[in-house]
């Protein structure tokens, strides 16, 4: 039994889920920077248009993070549970497998990215100088999509396997010359800037994926490449289980884009401006908890695949309660501090006075959100699609698509803040309970194996 596997099915929870979220939480937000800093340098360099487009951008950048995440969640599921089971066989496949998945998705969605911009970013409600802005930066970024969704989707490989250290590191020295070149390209762009801003994105991802690849290929000891070509036995469970994870990238970015699109209808352009600064903040405040679902992951997946289901609970139980402290560490600082929250973003004293309250709003319920994510990577690592498919569709289609469109035509602008919320709350009490269901089934099967 390798070390790793080991700790996995034998640490102490809490050690275990400091020692794998610590790295992957840094590690996500560093991902999380790549967008943001973008955003903030634009918003502070170029001016509030230029963060806007920034900001209406970034949902159909999602199109790439679908795919890396469909591939990467599905690979790494599979990886956890062969390692739990000592199938070596199906560990060997994985690697080659995901280079070939990811050329292909990549490749059509560069295409489409590229030749349909401006009628994605039209979705948004965007105009004028916004608009312009945005299909400049767009276009730029979709052209490092084979890049940035292999070196997204073999992280999530190395975290699905316990390597947590290196895949935060190779994520690191992504991002850390993003925020150098960010700023250096954007001046030297001049009135290009936009176009630096994206420039500096692709660059830093380029690198990465060399990084990534060149780790497979020379350092890893488990999980390397051997044939590089699709395995059609590991397809169904890839899709499987990386669809829901895939949905919440793609539903995701739906429902942006109707938050920003109803924005401007219902508040002009200073609301969409607001919705930009707001949403991107959010973003970086959920992707500590995407972090810390990361090693939940390989601990769920392990434990579940060695049947020890009693563990499996435990360790669960401990990652809730971690996931929602730490999304109350952003939570309470953003309710007691807006204005200088959004100051981040935007440098108009009115209208970042204008948003405050409504910030406030859509943070309301920002602690459930530790559970919602640590339930969706639960269902995801024991093989459950459906159940974490369900919850996806529900807080972000079935449930959120009517609310943003009917709402604000009765109530106003403020309904555009204020659904978010509410359809967190009513998803929150359905994942509450499907998990004690799939519980209780747990404890049935440890008391068949018993008798």
């Amino acid at each position: 039994m390798n070390k790793n596997k080991e700790e996995l099915l034998h640490k102490e929870p809490k050690e275990l889920m400091f020692k794998l979220c610590i790295p992957a939480i840094i590690g996500m937000v560093v991902i999380g920077l790549y967008s943001f800093m973008d955003g903030v340098f634009a918003g502070q360099l170029i001016g509030k248009n230029a963060m806007g487009a920034v900001a209406v951008a970034y949902p159909i950048t999602f199109l790439n993070s679908a795919i890396a995440t469909l591939i990467g969640i599905g690979s790494s599921s599979i990886l956890s549970r062969a390692i739990g089971k000592n199938d070596q066989e199906t560990v060997n496949k994985i690697m080659g497998n995901l280079l070939c998945l990811v050329l292909i998705f990549s490749t059509i969605i560069m295409v489409i990215g590229i030749v349909f911009a401006k009628e994605l970013l039209l979705l948004t409600g965007a105009e004028g100088e916004i608009l312009e802005l945005a299909v400049r930066y767009l276009r730029i970024i979709f052209i490092g999509s084979i890049f940035v969704n292999f070196a997204k989707s073999a992280n999530m490989v190395m975290r699905g396997e316990g390597i947590m250290k290196k895949a935060m590191l190779f994520m690191t020295i992504g991002a850390v010359l993003n925020i150098i070149l960010d700023p250096i390209l954007i001046t030297v762009f001049g009135e290009y800037g936009i176009e630096g801003a994206a420039t500096a994105t692709i660059i830093s991802q380029v690198i990465q994926a060399v990084i990534t690849m060149v780790y497979f290929i020379r350092k890893s000891k488990n999980v390397r490449f051997h044939k590089i070509q699709i395995e059609k036995t590991l397809l169904p469970e890839i899709f499987s289980v990386g669809l829901s994870a895939m949905m919440m990238q793609l539903m995701s970015m739906i429902q942006q884009t109707l938050m920003y699109r109803m924005a401007a209808k219902y508040g002009g352009n200073n609301q969409l401006i607001l919705m930009g600064a707001t949403l991107r903040i959010q973003a970086l405040s959920f992707i500590p908890l995407w972090g810390m679902s990361q090693g939940l992951q390989p601990v769920v997946g392990t434990n579940y695949g060695a049947k020890l289901f009693p563990r499996v609970k435990k360790c669960m139980n401990i990652f809730i309660l971690g996931a929602t402290i730490l999304a109350c560490v952003f939570w309470i600082p953003i309710e007691l501090f807006p204005q200088k929250v959004l100051s981040l973003m935007i440098t108009d004293v009115e209208i970042v006075n204008e948003g405050i309250t409504n910030f406030r709003i859509m943070y309301s319920l920002f602690p459930a959100l530790g559970t919602f994510i640590m339930g969706v990577t639960f269902f995801q690592s024991i093989g459950s699609a459906k159940n974490a498919g369900l919850l996806v569709l529900l807080r972000q289609v079935i449930l959120f698509v009517p609310a943003i469109i009917v709402f604000p035509s009765i109530v106003g602008i403020s309904a555009v803040w204020f659904v978010s919320p509410l359809i967190d709350g009513i998803v929150f009490i359905i994942l509450v309970y499907l998990i004690l269901k799939e519980y209780k089934k747990m404890d049935t099967v440890n008391l068949s194996e018993a008798i």
